[in-house]
């Protein structure tokens, strides 16, 4: 998990990034969507990372289990590309602008990259569960700060509907490693 450190300082180039919009009026102060729109940058960011590494380990995955596992990370590479949108959209709702520069992403993402591990299909398991999990808690905590912080119940709610869909792409993920 990162440490807090490293969120602050990532905090001072996702202001760089954003700007606010001042008409936007939805009853949720500036300050506070500007403190959501900052969670959903970093979130957008590390689901971007994710996603390139789904689409490296299915084109690059090796082995007896070859199949599966280059449908299941389609299956999730996929997924996470609605995802990406609906969180970049969720952003502009707020009144921000979205990042869509790689550049932009590399700097304030939480996730590492990966290269293709060699085509080691357990390692790449590995790896993504440790990524699902991680935004997982991420998630987790986000959710109560933006519902009580924040005062932002839908974002609340939107960030709840994507950890259940990084719980569920874990325990596909378990269910491989098992």
């Amino acid at each position: 998990m990162c440490s807090l450190k490293f969120i602050d300082k990532r905090m001072d180039q996702i202001t760089k990034l954003t700007k606010a919009d001042s008409k936007t009026n939805i009853g949720i102060t500036q300050d506070n969507r500007s403190k959501v729109v900052e969670a959903l940058t970093l979130l957008l960011a590390d689901e971007h990372v994710l996603y390139m590494k789904l689409r490296n380990y299915h084109w690059n995955v090796e082995g007896m289990f070859f199949a599966p596992l280059h449908e299941l990370f389609q299956e999730q590479y996929e997924e996470l590309e609605g995802s990406i949108d609906d969180i970049a959209e969720r952003i502009r709702s707020l009144g921000y602008y979205a990042m869509g520069s790689m550049e932009e992403i590399k700097k304030v993402a939480r996730l590492g990259e990966s290269d293709h591990l060699k085509g080691d299909a357990k390692l790449m398991l590995q790896n993504l569960l440790v990524d699902h999990e991680m935004i997982i808690k991420v998630l987790r905590n986000d959710i109560d700060e933006v519902q009580d912080q924040y005062k932002d119940a839908g974002t609340a709610d939107f960030m709840t509907a994507l950890m259940e869909v990084h719980e569920k792409m874990a325990w596909m993920i378990r269910a491989h490693l098992a």
